[in-house]
């Protein structure tokens, strides 16, 4: 199947939006009108532009409000027509998509639809073009895609056949099944676009809140498979309305999309990809760190009960270890402050990793060596993050001279292995972020949550393997930030494990105070008796309990370098989460710390 793209989905002038779709290997595009009537080229430039690239025009739309009008609407809807297949033939497409309407003229007779779409498609046909009727999900009375299915068998024109559009069909409580007994042939264009399940007005949510395949909550591998067994065999093309992505960088926005279409494809088993990797564990995580930051992060790392075990053979690199718990600081890396600049995850087979990662348009890159080093891939993520994929055996760790140092072995109150990373995302990237590591690096998606924090309202998604060896927590902001922000622009965190969280928190010296009101509300909210809120209390320590009564015990410390903290936790029968309802008591309890000046 090709792959298309509705210029709709990406900013920019018309030859931004096809220059980002070409160079992401798109085999086509839908044309939106508003896109051609905007561009200062002619049908016939755009045709040659896109002959260029290497980009054929799919689908021309849309045309609305045509069918069930009275004899009059009927005749002018007939000239305007004539104008657009005229703009058609210029451009070189031969399908319109024709929408439902929702003119109050409009009446509900599907009879009268069916005739009146016959005598579009007669004048279409005569063109040398065809007819793709779809179903609105806010149609005046055409609102699902079985009705149309019905207008448009009662019309029996060759020249017309269904448009099927994902948002439309599984927005409704109609199912799809029926749609793999639908004519052979009479499926002539496919629209993919995913959404979360809202509880509001259906255009609304079409217009403003629509993802790329695989960020949001529709079962679309399943209608691909239907839709294939009817026999569909025309393009799969992208049609997703959002505000964030129509802001966007289109270049990057149109790679995202590509990312989507690929990975939705592997999981209808349209076209496999590699597997994705069985992910073993955290190996490390590296913070980027100059001079004034790396003496910081040094100090956090001791205070956590770190030892600085090793120093790169020829790199300005630190390990430090406790456990199994391992941190990279680079001073190599030229960038202010402090920050998480990547993380390494084992796996039993990384080239394998890669393959996969290349073949979803993830940037790989391997690292400069020297001759008696371990030569190191990693792959980009959205937000600039590296990830390192190494082999299940540490031999990474023989780049590294040792200082002498030992590391800490599992003690009372020591930290054993990395429980999860968080890492706040830019404002733009939130769902190719969470696609990124759900589609390249195979980590499932726990849960999205929302809440309310001091600087307004934050979106968090947590991803995790199978067996939870690697977590993520990621973070955004849900509207854009404006003057007034917080002090510390997208924070991150390493969170370490522990089993005795009271002996841990007695062994970390800095740890971040938290309000004695939180204690007395969270006596109130979990019945917690006085013998256990006190250790909690005098320790710094946060809880949470979820709904079948796993347990969350964790702490945090002060951020260092401007922008990274470190959380200890512990999980009792099995709490999954990573504390988000937590998150404002942290923020808040940030935010007094640095308005005190210690």
């Amino acid at each position: 199947m090709r792959r298309s793209i509705a210029t709709v989905c990406v900013s920019g002038t018309l030859d931004d939006k096809l220059t980002a779709a070409a160079a992401a290997g798109f085999d086509g595009i839908e044309l939106f009108e508003n896109d051609l009537v905007v561009s200062p080229w002619s049908p016939a430039e755009i045709r040659a532009r896109c002959a260029d690239l290497g980009l054929s025009i799919d689908l021309y739309q849309p045309f609305r409000d045509f069918e069930a009008v009275p004899p009059a609407r009927l005749e002018a809807n007939l000239r305007r027509a004539a104008h657009k297949f005229d703009v058609m033939a210029a451009l070189g497409t031969d399908t319109m998509l024709v929408c439902s309407s929702v003119s109050p003229d409009a009446r509900d007779d599907d009879g009268l639809a069916a005739e009146q779409l016959s005598r579009l498609a007669d004048r279409a046909a005569d063109r040398g073009i065809r007819i793709a009727y779809e179903a609105l999900a806010w149609g005046r009375h055409v609102s699902t895609w079985d009705h149309a299915w019905r207008i448009v068998r009662a019309a029996d024109h060759p020249a017309l056949g269904l448009c099927l559009d994902s948002f439309h069909i599984l927005s409704r409580d109609v199912s799809p099944d029926g749609i793999a007994a639908v004519t052979p042939g009479k499926i002539f264009f496919v629209q993919l676009a995913d959404a979360p399940h809202l509880r509001m007005d259906v255009l609304q949510w079409s217009r403003h809140h629509r993802l790329f395949p695989g960020q949001g909550a529709f079962d679309l591998p399943g209608l691909i498979t239907t839709i294939h067994a009817a026999g569909y065999d025309g393009p799969l093309s992208l049609e997703v309305f959002n505000d964030v992505f129509r802001q966007s960088d289109p270049a990057r926005t149109a790679v995202d999309a590509m990312r989507s279409l690929i990975a939705l494809e592997d999981r209808a088993g349209l076209r496999p990809l590699p597997p994705a990797p069985a992910l073993r564990g955290h190996a490390f995580t590296e913070f980027a760190v100059d001079g004034g930051t790396g003496p910081q992060l040094r100090e956090a790392l001791r205070g956590l009960g770190f030892a600085h075990t090793g120093q790169h053979r020829t790199k300005p690199v630190e390990l430090w270890e406790q456990s199994a718990c391992r941190v990279v600081l680079n001073s190599a890396v030229t960038r202010p402050g402090a920050a998480i600049s990547a993380i390494a995850v084992s796996t039993d087979d990384p080239a394998a990793a890669l393959r996969r990662a290349e073949a979803l348009r993830a940037p790989v890159h391997v690292s400069a060596h020297g001759p008696r080093e371990v030569s190191l891939a990693s792959i980009t993520a959205p937000d600039g993050t590296d990830v390192f994929l190494t082999g299940p055996s540490p031999d990474w760790r023989a780049d590294f001279l040792p200082t002498g140092e030992p590391a800490a072995g599992e003690s009372a109150g020591g930290l054993i292995a990395t429980d999860h990373i968080g890492l706040t995302q830019p404002f733009d990237h939130f769902d190719e972020a969470g696609l990124f590591y759900h589609s390249v690096l195979g980590l499932d998606r726990l849960a999205t949550e929302e809440f309310a924090a001091p600087f307004g309202l934050m979106r968090s998604r947590a991803l995790a393997t199978a067996g939870r060896e690697v977590r993520l927590a990621l973070t955004v902001a849900l509207l854009r930030r404006g003057e007034w922000a917080p002090g510390v622009p997208e924070p991150q965190h390493v969170a370490f494990s522990t089993p005795d969280i009271l002996a841990s928190a007695a062994r970390v010296p800095r740890r971040l105070a938290i309000p004695d009101n939180y204690y007395a509300d969270l006596a109130a909210r979990f019945g917690l008796p006085g013998d256990v809120v006190e250790p909690l209390r005098r320790h710094g320590i946060l809880y949470d309990r979820d709904a079948h009564g796993g347990e969350l015990l964790h702490f945090y410390t002060p951020v260092h370098g401007g922008r990274v903290f470190f959380e200890i936790v512990e999980r009792r029968g099995g709490y999954d989460a990573c504390g988000e309802a937590n998150a404002p008591v942290r923020m808040a309890a940030h935010r007094h710390l640095r308005l005190s000046g210690r």
